[in-house]
């Protein structure tokens, strides 16, 4: 049998996991296909890659499988002139590789206990989660804190594990962020022993790498961090794993309701004791948008999820995993007085997105537009339209994928000579159900006109996947 049958059987066999199936379903060609089919036509000053990165497991799982368990794939339209070539590879990590070797599953999932893993690495890091443009290169990072993995942004070869010139000590998780003005990567790490966090700065100009540790309460499980212009933003907050399913080697969600929403501001280079903390409703936040200065505050701009586990009713593993990835976020502000230590808080729209893009160019300064993924009413979690919020007033203007197409987080692309903070493109996969087909499209970002650019078809399925970036092809090396 197939490894893509026995995933397909694993999946019937375990009450059907919607997330080894149908558009989530691993595939297992690598290809690099030239000149792909255009309906309309790729504006000539698009140069750069598109990237995304996802879930897809070699192998059939070794016990129950969490859609964040499989082996990172990436994805790939490299746009040149006119003409696109889509490509995709997996990442071979050090789990991936051992796997390959053993010719089958070694490691057992986020839903089962770690005790039989390997005792070097309880948890397999797929690097399958989170992309970041970074010094000419792409790293692959994982949601649970693993090792940066650097990625030719063309060939998408893997080409090891970045270490900062033997520098970096810690790992990284997911959504490390980078000023394009100054060229620093910021990030931060986290686990199960004290002090729970770190947080770094990695300055490629003087070649120096800052880290400082971040005293949490407890083990957490953050996802994301902002910056601005002199400060880092690192969050604390209300859904962690449930310390009791900890100590039987297992991370069960939970969220802590009385728990507040703590924000830790510190200084770009600030050590531990420079740190300011704060304290608001209390929630979870998978990712954020911006984060500015104005006057004695720092205002953060995101998508707050107030509910973020299933009510107890919900019973099972496979229906409480289905729970948990279902998202109801809204759009969100916090502004932190630097002076006075006081939170102001509150919804800028009650729409239900997520996975927000921006023009990266404006990271850490005031920006004014947003380009989120709309969550669908189905049963697991699907894109079915993108929004272009205007952050300041709530105001938004949406790009519908049409029946049965679910799209894929969208970089912007600027274009050669931008007027404007929204004056580039939105690039996304789409997955077509009625089609059977999957195609880029490329949208206007500045009039989110209904129609697109242009569509590229691609010869193969790409599945349902995480996070994506746009490398300019101006900055490839």
């Amino acid at each position: 049998m197939s490894i893509k049958n026995d995933i397909a059987s694993f999946a019937m066999e375990t009450n059907q996991n919607p997330y080894l199936l149908g558009k989530y379903a691993p595939i297992h060609t690598e290809i690099t296909a030239e000149n792909l089919e255009v309906i309309g036509e790729i504006p000539k000053d698009l140069h750069g890659a598109y990237v995304r990165n996802g879930p897809n497991p070699q192998f059939a799982p070794k016990g129950r499988h969490h859609w964040f368990d499989g082996d990172g794939m990436l994805h790939s339209i490299y746009l040149e002139n006119g003409k696109a070539t889509y490509r995709n590879r997996w990442i071979r990590t050090d789990g991936f590789n051992r796997e390959r070797e053993a010719n089958g599953a070694i490691w057992t999932g986020y839903m089962d206990p770690i005790i039989n893993n390997p005792p070097d690495a309880p948890l397999k890091d797929t690097a399958n989660t989170d992309l970041v443009f970074f010094n000419q290169q792409i790293l692959a990072l994982w949601y649970l804190s693993g090792k940066p993995y650097k990625i030719d942004p063309v060939t998408l070869e893997t080409m090891g594990i970045e270490d900062f010139d033997g520098q970096l000590n810690t790992n990284m998780a997911a959504h490390a962020k980078v000023d394009e003005e100054t060229g620093d990567l910021m990030f931060f790490e986290f686990g199960v022993r004290p002090p729970f966090m770190s947080y770094g700065v990695y300055s490629p100009s003087k070649k120096k790498l800052h880290t400082v540790p971040v005293q949490l309460p407890g083990p957490r499980i953050p996802h994301d961090l902002a910056f601005t212009k002199n400060y880092t933003l690192l969050f604390d907050m209300s859904l962690f794993a449930d310390p009791k399913g900890l100590r039987k080697g297992m991370y069960i969600p939970k969220f802590f309701r009385d728990t507040p929403f703590r924000t830790a501001i510190i200084p770009r280079f600030g050590s531990a004791d420079q740190i300011k903390w704060f304290e608001a409703k209390p929630c979870y936040m998978y990712h954020t948008i911006n984060a500015w200065e104005e006057g004695d505050e720092v205002v953060l701009v995101a998508c707050r999820v107030a509910e973020p586990e299933p009510p107890p009713e919900i019973k099972g593993a496979m229906d409480r995993m289905l729970g948990f990835l279902k998202i109801t976020a809204e759009l969100y502000c916090w502004r932190f007085n630097m002076k006075t230590g006081d939170v102001k808080e509150g919804p800028l729209d009650d729409n239900n997105t997520e996975f927000p893009m921006m023009n990266t160019a404006y990271l850490g300064k005031k920006s004014q537009y947003s380009y989120n993924m709309h969550i669908s009413e189905e049963r697991t979690l699907l894109f079915d339209a993108i929004v272009k919020y205007d952050v300041h007033t709530g105001q938004s203007k949406t790009f519908d994928m049409g029946p049965g197409r679910y799209c894929s987080e969208s970089p912007f692309a600027a274009k050669a000579n931008p007027n404007s903070e929204d004056d580039g493109y939105l690039l996304t996969f789409v997955h077509d159900e009625r089609e059977k087909l999957s195609e880029l499209l490329i949208i206007d970002a500045k009039s989110m006109d209904s129609e697109p650019i242009a569509k590229i078809r691609i010869p193969q399925t790409v599945p349902i996947g995480f996070h994506a970036c746009w490398a300019p092809g101006a900055e490839l090396g």
